[in-house]
């Protein structure tokens, strides 16, 4: 009797669910669950079984982008700068190298104690001689991954996998003003796709190519050519696996990606590196001002920057090879340029290449 009484809230005030709580809960639920089809599609695809293109609805890509994939990322970059101890670093690396395949005997630093923080280890760099460039072809790999799409671009529409396209438009964004003049010597109603090609008989030409959580997370320039100038997309940071790219028509326009615009010895040429899940940090070396994921951005603008007005009348010129970039976690590269007919790609769909191979040539 002489006991306190225990004072409770009612059951409903213990167990209230907030809309915000629930969608989040829901949709990284969802968004889960489809990352595990899509790495059950992966096992078709290597078995040699065809799977059929089953695109998401339109609910279903609200319901994905509700997840706040940008803080997320945010807070998985802060997490990734916290310096571990010592004692814990072989530990965590190791269980990430065998988790991902790493091969770290390519590692300039081998030593696992060397690297402070996992984003120290996420952005190491190769040997020297781990990765030579290819001399005798036009075009290289700009960095490792594997080819998920190449061919020409056709009726404005670019493929991110077989049998799903984005817009090339709402990709690359509208015209520039250092393109003007290519615009204005174009024929009246052209189309955006036939207003980039600056030569008589060249076509327009695309290649995507995914880079792994293990891959090597750095990339190069793919060609001798001169970046005239920058376009930031602030936008959804989606996961951009093979399998989701498969599920999710444009996702490349979605999510937030950094274009860079110039021309090569053909005409025009564009590196575009896209951001993904964790990976909202996109770095470019010659490119200071650059801050992505930043929540100052909102979605659906852009952000441009040009070389030309505000560096030097000639752009940056790029060497075959050059260093160029990075990525904090694996994302993908997307090459649109312009070439003569006769360009041929040295890939296959599907394949896994390295910095510096081949991707095609005249």
């Amino acid at each position: 009797t002489d006991r306190k009484k225990l004072h409770t809230a009612p059951v409903r005030q213990v167990f209230r669910l907030r809309p915000f709580h629930v969608l989040v809960a829901t949709g990284g639920g969802y968004a889960g669950y489809k990352k595990y089809e899509g790495y059950k599609l992966d096992q078709l695809e290597k078995s040699g079984i065809e799977v059929p293109v089953k695109l998401a609805s339109e609910w279903e890509v609200a319901l994905y982008k509700s997840v706040p994939t940008r803080l997320l990322s945010r807070a998985w970059g802060r997490l990734n700068q916290v310096e571990l101890p010592t004692w814990l670093r072989k530990p965590v690396y190791s269980l990430y190298i065998w988790t991902f395949g790493v091969n770290m005997k390519e590692a300039a630093v081998e030593d696992l104690h060397h690297y402070r923080n996992l984003s120290e280890f996420f952005r190491r760099k190769l040997k020297p001689q781990a990765r030579p460039v290819c001399c005798l072809h036009s075009v290289i790999s700009p960095s490792d991954g594997k080819i998920l799409n190449f061919g020409q671009v056709k009726n404005c529409e670019v493929e991110q996998v077989k049998g799903v396209t984005y817009s090339l438009e709402s990709f690359l964004g509208p015209r520039i003003c250092t393109e003007e003049l290519h615009f204005s010597q174009a024929p009246p109603g052209n189309s955006f796709q036939q207003q980039l090609v600056t030569k008589e008989g060249n076509e327009l030409f695309h290649c995507v190519i995914y880079l792994a959580p293990g891959d090597y997370h750095c990339f190069h320039s793919p060609t001798d050519w001169r970046v005239s100038h920058r376009r930031h997309f602030p936008g959804s940071l989606m996961s951009v696996n093979p399998g989701v790219a498969r599920w999710i028509k444009e996702l490349f326009c979605h999510n937030e990606r950094v274009v860079l615009r110039g021309d090569w010895k053909h005409g025009f040429f564009s590196l575009t590196a896209v951001g993904a899940t964790n990976v909202g940090s996109i770095r470019i070396y010659f490119d200071q001002d650059l801050h992505t994921n930043s929540p100052s951005y909102s979605k659906g603008s852009y952000n441009d920057f040009s070389f030309i007005s505000n560096n030097n009348k000639e752009g940056i010129a790029m060497r075959k090879g050059e260093h160029l970039g990075e990525f904090n976690l694996g994302s993908t590269i997307v090459l649109i340029f312009e070439a003569p007919k006769d360009f041929k790609f040295h890939l296959k769909a599907g394949q896994k290449i390295r910095f510096g191979e081949a991707l095609g040539s005249l």
